[in-house]
C-alpha cells in the first residue's frame, strides 16, 4: 500500500498540547489542512473558528476544520496528543494504564479508517505508546514515531546557551533515554559554538571552581515538567513547537537528525523498544536510527533508562501485543 502523500494533518485531541501544536501548524503554515478531533466536539468547534481567524494574518493558507477519523483516510500525518494528562506528583511512566486502554480505541479508529501515513504520537509515557501505537497499527516502524526527547532536548540546550551566554542554536547536544526521569544527557557527543561540550564545562567550572554547574543544568532540564505543571497545570508550547519541528522535517522531507522516539533494532544493543534517540528524518518517517558513541557511563544509563521502559511493557501486557 502506496504511502499517503499531500499536507493533510489529523490531530487527535485538542487538549493545551494538541492546541498549542495546531497553533504552531497555522503560524508556520506547515500544512494545507488541519482535521481536529476531540470528544469536546463544542470546544473543538471553539477552536477550530479561533485558529481559522489567525489563518488571515499568518501569510498561509490553511484550512482548520473539527475532523472525523474518516479523515484519516487521505491524511499525510495523524498526530495523537489525546489520553490522560499527568497530574501534579506523577511521573509520565504511572499514565500507562489508563492511556493504553484510550489508545486501543484511537489506533483502532484510525487504521478502520485506511490510514496509511506517519503516525505521531505525543501522549505520555511517550515511549510505551509509541510502542502501542506500532503494535495496534500494524504500521511499518518507520511510519510510527514518539515525540521521545525532543522537548528535554530544547529545555536542555536552552540552558546550556544562557549557562554559556550563547544562542540556544548555538549549542548542539542531545538528550537521549524515556522521556522521563531515566533520561540522560550525552556530554560525549555536545558542543557549544563548536568547542565540545566537556571543554566548555570544564572550563567553566573552573573559572567558577565549581564542577556541579553541569549536574545542576541537567537536573534542571529533567524536572522542568514537574515545576511547571505544578505553577500552570501542564507544559505545552515547548512540546507544541517540538511537534511543529518534527512535522516540518517529515512534510518538507528534510532529512534532518532529530531526538525522536524510534524503534531499535539491534542499536545500541537494544532490540524491540521504542526509546529516545536521534533519528534522520523524512517524508516517510524515520530514514534511520543514529546510533550515537557513548561512553562507559553513558552507556550505562542509556541501559538502564531502556530497561525501565521493557519492564513497564512487560507489566502492562504491550509485549504481548
Amino acid at each position: 500500500m502506496t504511502l499517503t502523500t499531500g499536507a493533510k494533518i489529523v490531530l487527535i485531541g485538542a487538549g493545551d498540547v494538541g492546541i498549542a501544536y495546531a497553533y504552531a501548524l497555522v503560524n508556520q503554515g506547515l500544512c494545507d489542512h488541519l482535521a481536529i478531533i476531540d470528544i469536546n466536539e463544542r470546544k473543538t468547534w471553539g477552536h477550530v473558528q479561533d485558529l481559522n481567524h489567525a489563518v488571515p494574518w499568518g501569510g498561509h493558507s490553511i484550512k482548520v476544520t473539527v475532523g472525523t477519523y474518516e479523515d484519516c483516510a487521505d491524511a499525510a500525518m495523524v498526530v495523537n496528543c489525546a489520553g490522560v494528562a499527568q497530574k501534579p506528583g506523577e511521573t509520565r511512566l504511572d499514565l500507562v494504564g489508563r492511556n493504553v486502554v484510550i489508545f486501543k480505541d484511537i489506533v483502532g479508529k484510525v487504521m478502520d479508517a485506511g490510514f496509511n501515513g506517519v503516525f505521531v504520537v505525543a501522549t505520555n509515557p511517550v515511549d510505551v505508546l509509541s510502542y502501542a501505537t506500532w503494535k495496534m497499527s500494524g504500521l511499518p516502524s518507520h511510519q510510527v514515531i514518539g515525540s521521545g526527547t525532543i522537548l528535554d532536548t530544547a529545555r536542555y540546550r536552552y540552558a546550556l546557551g544562557r549557562y554559556f551566554d550563547l544562542a540556544p542554536t548555538s549549542v548542539h547536544a542531545y538528550v537521549i533515554g524515556e522521556h522521563g526521569d531515566t533520561e540522560l544527557p550525552v556530554l560525549s557527543a555536545g558542543s557549544a559554538g563548536g568547542v565540545p561540550l566537556k571543554k566548555m564545562l570544564q572550563t567553566r567550572a573552573l573559572e567558577k571552581a565549581d564542577t556541579s554547574d553541569a549536574d545542576k543544568i541537567f537536573e534542571e532540564t529533567r524536572d522542568a515538567a514537574y515545576e511547571i505543571i505544578q505553577a500552570k497545570g501542564s507544559t505545552s508550547f515547548g512540546i507544541g513547537m517540538g511537534l511543529a519541528r518534527i512535522t516540518r522535517a517529515i512534510l518538507h522531507n528534510q532529512d534532518v537528525v532529530l531526538p525522536v522516539s524510534a524503534l531499535l533494532e539491534g542499536h545500541y544493543g537494544l532490540e524491540d523498544i521504542y526509546i529516545g534517540t536521534p533519528a534522520v528524518i523524512d517524508r516517510r518517517g524515520i530514514r534511520h536510527v543514529v546510533e550515537l558513541d557513548l561512553d562507559d557511563d553513558e552507556a550505562a544509563k542509556f541501559q538502564h533508562s531502556a530497561d525501565i521502559l521493557t519492564r513497564v511493557m512487560q507489566d502492562s501486557g504491550l509485549r504481548a501485543l
